[in-house]
C-alpha cells in the first residue's frame, strides 16, 4: 500500500480530535483522525469530498 502524506486541518489545535487528509495520485481523497492514524482510513472521490466541504460549511 502506498503510503498517503497527511496533513492536518488547519482548524485542529493540539490534541487527538483532529482530521488528516490526504490525496493519491489518482485523485482520491483519504481521511482519517490523528488518534489512531494507521486505523480506519475512509476513501472519497473528490467530488464526494467536495460537496462534504460544502456541507460542513
Amino acid at each position: 500500500m502506498l503510503a498517503h502524506s497527511w496533513q492536518k486541518s488547519s482548524y485542529c489545535q493540539e490534541g487527538d480530535a483532529c482530521v488528516h487528509v490526504a490525496a493519491s495520485p489518482t485523485g482520491t481523497v483519504h481521511l482519517t483522525e490523528s488518534a489512531d492514524p494507521t486505523g480506519a482510513i475512509l476513501t472519497a472521490q473528490p467530488a464526494a469530498f467536495a460537496a462534504l466541504l460544502r456541507t460542513l460549511k
